[in-house]
């Protein structure tokens, strides 16, 4: 069997992060690894973790999801 695919949930919203975290709990083959709140964490999370799939909003504080 593959190795989970390795995820990062990135938003400013608390109630979004959940859902999507929420929708993936019961899907095998994704790991949640990490999630942000802002631009500037989002960053040092891909940089260190380096997940295979990235749920990123766009509209946040520090660095918006285009500039991430």
């Amino acid at each position: 069997m593959a190795p989970p695919i390795k995820a990062v949930i990135i938003d400013d919203e608390a109630l979004a992060r959940d859902a999507i975290r929420l929708r993936l709990h019961n899907e095998p083959d994704i790991e949640v690894v990490g999630e942000a709140e802002d631009g500037g964490r989002a960053v040092e999370l891909l940089r260190s973790l380096r997940p295979d799939l990235v749920f990123l909003d766009v509209q946040m504080p520090v660095l918006d999801g285009f500039e991430v």
